[in-house]
């Protein structure tokens, strides 16, 4: 079975707390070289990568959110993308763990009270908490029985990323006999949560993406997200998750396709042959390898730019969290729609066309080029973008904004 050996070498001495954006995107492009000198290896071997995650923890990059006085990085999110982005680039099925990851550990700042905002946050933050999500929204809703001065909750869940390698696990239900929906974060290892081992998808292979059951997992009250009094104290940037949470699969998926353009680009260089009718000693001096590649870095720039200005333009409103109005957050929205659909396109594009400049060598099962293809295709079936391009066509036609849902 093929791990990464964490040791000494890999965990330098000089991996201080980095004090700036700019040096917590290096970290994470440190942390992305160590993961890419045997990701073909390990994708194919679908190990629970426990060595990944212990990987993220001492690099400081799981802790990146968190504040500084606890340990944390003390950053927004911005850079918590381009982060993302960096080590996708390396191995997409880690930089789709490391996004869900700062979605869930930031979703006490999107639910939570103040109080329960700093508690999660301090906790987990010197405790270095690795966070999964129990939070399907396409499967039957867990059911959570009201006792008195606990919550029980009880249900299936058929995908749960992190579970294994998690330490608390983010789970959602509908109290009896009510609408009303309920986040708690629980740890993860406990009677009560099963984690079933059953991922076994083409792409995104090591990050525990498989199914949960819940049984009788027990909840103090004052643990419920966003509960005074057993009654939910609502906010527009309530809904700020589904925003969220698609910017990372933007830059998750800018990652693997930057990942897979790099890579095949230096193999280019160094093993693939010129065409033997085309009249050129060195395959990067061919005509279509240089329009190729050409062609795909330019898509591939012009939607990272995009993807950080969206980035930013989110920044204010994470920054007025209790001000955030239903117009700001439709706009935001649609403008993440649209690069989620560009991103969608491009990653799916380059990760296909790459081979095209690699020749019929680079097919070889050994270097697993077409994982990065796998990793695209896999989670962007996550939700159709087509609804995507939607949301953007109808705000330009009508000025009509998305409504709130699991995903718009």
């Amino acid at each position: 079975m093929t791990t990464i050996d964490i040791t000494p070498d890999t965990i330098t001495a000089d991996w201080t707390r980095p004090t700036s954006s700019a040096e917590w995107i290096a970290r994470a492009h440190e942390v992305a070289a160590i993961l890419s000198t045997d990701a073909a290896a390990r994708d194919k071997a679908a190990a629970t990568p426990t060595a990944e995650v212990a990987l993220l923890k001492a690099s400081g990059l799981a802790t990146l959110l968190g504040p500084v006085e606890h340990g944390g990085g003390g950053q927004e999110w911005p850079t918590a993308y381009r982060v993302i982005r960096a080590v996708a680039a390396a191995d997409g099925s880690i930089g789709q763990l490391l996004g869900y990851h700062y979605l869930w550990f930031w979703a006490a700042r999107l639910v939570g009270t103040p109080e329960q905002i700093v508690a999660v946050e301090t906790e987990a933050t010197r405790n270095q908490w690795f966070f999964g999500g129990a939070v399907n929204p396409r499967d039957s809703d867990v059911v959570i029985r009201d006792e008195g001065d606990h919550l029980v909750f009880n249900g299936r869940k058929s995908f749960s990323t992190g579970s294994k390698v998690s330490d608390v696990t983010v789970l959602e239900g509908v109290l009896e006999g009510t609408d009303t929906h309920v986040f708690a974060i629980v740890p993860s290892a406990q009677p009560g949560i099963t984690f079933h081992d059953d991922w076994d998808n083409i792409g995104q292979r090591l990050t525990e993406s498989g199914s949960v059951t819940i049984a009788e997992v027990a909840v103090p009250w004052e643990q419920a997200a966003g509960f005074v009094d057993k009654t939910f104290q609502p906010r527009v940037y309530n809904t700020l998750n589904v925003p969220t949470i698609q910017l990372v699969f933007v830059n998750f998926y800018l990652g693997i396709a930057r990942g897979a353009l790099e890579t095949t680009a230096e193999y280019t260089r160094t093993q693939s042959r010129s065409w033997l009718h085309g009249g050129y000693e060195r395959a990067v001096d061919e005509p279509y390898v240089i329009d190729l590649y050409g062609d795909l870095a330019s898509k591939l720039w012009a939607v990272e730019a995009l993807a950080d200005q969206v980035a930013d333009e989110a920044v204010a409103i994470h920054r007025a969290a209790d001000d955030v109005t239903e117009q700001q957050r439709g706009e935001h929205e649609v403008r993440v729609a649209a690069v989620k659909a560009r991103a969608t396109d491009v990653a799916l594009e380059i990760t296909s066309r790459i081979l095209e400049g690699t020749g019929a060598r680079s097919t070889t099962a050994e270097l697993g080029f077409d994982r990065f293809w796998r990793n695209v295709r896999t989670h962007t079936l996550h939700d159709p973008v087509a609804y995507k391009r939607r949301e953007v066509g109808v705000h330009l036609l009508t000025g009509e904004l998305p409504e709130p849902t699991w995903y718009s």
